[in-house]
């Protein structure tokens, strides 16, 4: 049989229930985020069934109500207050919110106070995924928080929660729960008190310790209710207890909890072999939605089985699952991995593996407008003779993408006078951020003789500059001399010339008059003397250095761009 199945179920026995914990119980066994305790599970009274010798059916219950089970577990003192009242207020107001977030959690319940059972830790806080998520495993906040618990990626990683291209275990429910105990068990220890604790939970430990300084520098007192903290802390404990006061006495703020029965919701399967979801769902006699509701932290459309998976299922169809395996002839992966050698659009790349371009984008989660890099590894259909993915993939294989942008050339150009950073960006179709990222500034306003670089499509024609600006180039020095002696011919009379010169002309309209009466051979006034030398020096300079680039102050206002063009503004 190549699916090697193990169904691990967990009960306590009516027996084996105890009145729980003294207030002033403690552990220290997961005072090591390092070193996740597996064996405290094991600690718990459990029973272990394996379905090739016996079967789910022999487990029976004798305790049906598991909110009893948690009012027994309490042991943080009761708070009391104002704050405590509106949060008391706010959830009685919204009885069908309670009523989905109560019903929700009918699936985890059961395990998480088992595992604070095991840990002798108070069972209030198998209410904090009421505060958390609303007991919503799929949970994401706009922090990056993910799960029941609401780790955010960095304190998952501390805690050991895998979160790779196949898995993100911080909504695995058992992983998460495990690593949250963990969290709330070092919290504890640190501060030797719950409400510090699950200030630190919410706020960080290094704050609550900061607030603690500032409290014992001031004189002031250092517990919960005393340090100064943000609203959402300040809230924090308040909601709990709220929560608390419900399970408590629900009817008394007109409240129904829904019946939880005092038994395992799931099992736990495991297996040696890839197989897809929608396949594990169909052999549980599940739909997917609730398969995916026990497991929400398999990201893709299939189960590696290189990563030993833990697959929950409901306790009551456990069994099914067991038959409908044994029975099962297909094939029970089609996916398999493609590892991407270049640069690549997901269409161009479904084409040449010949599957379907938004089947490969939607399965493997790719944006439009996103291109792949080499070494990406991507879910594609399989072939019958394909093998499960390796551990080696499993372990290492990442999805990396970048924005699918025309290739661009990088330009330099040098500012001619004072103007917006927005002007510049209208003018050449690109965005404020980008022009400031790229030139690494955050002024808005660019000064005359300023450089700055701009990043264009290949290919793309350049707008225009206002106004009469020439484009300077690198031209051998003779050749400028020409230049001078052809506009020189073309110039107007020079009474004209003298008169824009009175209004302020420029040096250049001096020099075309002078080479013009140089050209006519008429005599010249006083203050034509100076650009006739011009024109002489102009030309004695092109004969020396023959075809040399000038090195004159109109060159120096040019700046050449990467691929060799030129631009002034």
């Amino acid at each position: 049989m190549r699916f090697i199945l193990s169904a691990l179920l967990v009960l306590t026995l009516a027996a084996c229930a105890s009145s729980g914990p003294t207030a002033n119980s403690s552990s220290n066994d997961a005072s090591n985020p390092q070193a996740a305790p597996d064996s405290l599970r094991t600690a718990t009274a459990k029973q272990t069934i394996d379905v090739d010798t016996g079967s789910v059916d022999q487990l029976t219950t004798a305790d049906s109500d598991l909110w009893g089970r948690i009012r027994r577990g309490f042991q943080l003192p009761d708070l009391q207050g104002d704050l405590v009242d509106m949060q008391v207020n706010w959830y009685a107001q919204r009885p069908d919110y309670v009523q989905r977030m109560t019903e929700r959690s009918q699936k985890y319940l059961y395990y998480i106070v088992e595992e604070l059972e095991a840990r002798h830790m108070p069972t209030e806080l198998a209410l904090l995924p009421f505060i958390e998520s609303a007991y919503n495993p799929q949970a994401l906040s706009v922090a990056k928080a993910a799960g029941m618990w609401q780790f955010v990626p960095g304190t998952g990683r501390t805690y050991n929660l895998k979160q790779n291209m196949w898995q993100d275990e911080r909504r695995d429910v058992l992983a998460s729960t495990g690593a949250a105990l963990d969290y709330l068990s070092r919290l504890h220890d640190m501060f030797g008190d719950w409400y510090l604790a699950l200030a630190a939970y919410n706020w960080g430990e290094g704050n609550v310790q900061r607030a603690i300084a500032r409290n014992q520098a001031a004189g002031l007192p250092t517990d919960y209710q005393s340090l100064r903290m943000p609203n959402e802390t300040r809230n924090y404990v308040p909601k709990l207890q709220a929560v608390k006061n419900i399970v408590v006495n629900p009817q008394m703020y007109g409240l129904a909890l829904p019946s939880i029965p005092n038994h395992p919701y799931f099992v736990t399967v495991t297996t040696s072999h890839d197989i897809d979801v929608a396949t594990a769902a169909k052999l549980a006699d599940m739909s997917l939605d609730e398969f995916r509701s026990l497991n929400p932290s398999f990201k893709r459309p299939v189960i590696l089985g290189a990563t030993q998976p833990q697959i929950l299922l409901p306790f009551d169809n456990a069994s099914a699952f067991e038959r409908n395996l044994k029975s099962y002839g297909g094939q029970l992966s089609s996916w398999t991995t493609y590892t991407v050698t270049e640069r690549a659009r997901p269409a161009a790349l479904a084409e040449k593996l010949g599957v379907d371009a938004d089947t490969l984008m939607e399965v493997n989660k790719i944006p439009a407008g996103m291109r792949l890099k080499p070494g990406s590894t991507l879910l594609v259909p399989r072939d019958g003779d394909d093998e499960d993915i390796s551990a080696d993939v499993a372990e290492s294989a990442v999805l990396a993408m970048e924005p699918d942008v025309p290739d661009t050339r990088k330009m330099l150009i040098r500012v001619r006078r004072k103007q917006s950073l927005a002007a510049v960006a209208a003018r050449y179709q690109v965005s404020i951020a980008q022009l400031k990222a790229w030139n690494k500034t955050r002024r808005e306003t660019l000064m005359p003789g300023q450089v700055i670089v701009l990043h264009v499509p290949v290919g793309k024609t350049m707008p225009a500059e206002p106004g009469p600006q020439k484009i300077a180039t690198a031209v051998p020095a003779d050749a400028r001399a020409e230049k001078i002696e052809a506009r020189a011919a073309e110039v107007k009379p020079k009474a004209h010339a003298s008169r824009s010169a009175a209004r302020g002309g420029s040096r250049t309209k001096s020099v075309k008059v002078a080479a013009r009466a140089a050209a006519d051979g008429k005599g010249e006034s006083k203050a034509d003397a100076p650009a006739r030398k011009s024109v002489e020096t102009a030309s004695k300079s092109a004969r020396k250095s023959s075809a040399k680039p000038v090195q004159g102050r109109q060159q120096s206002t040019t700046v050449a761009s990467s691929r060799g063009q030129t631009k002034q503004q």
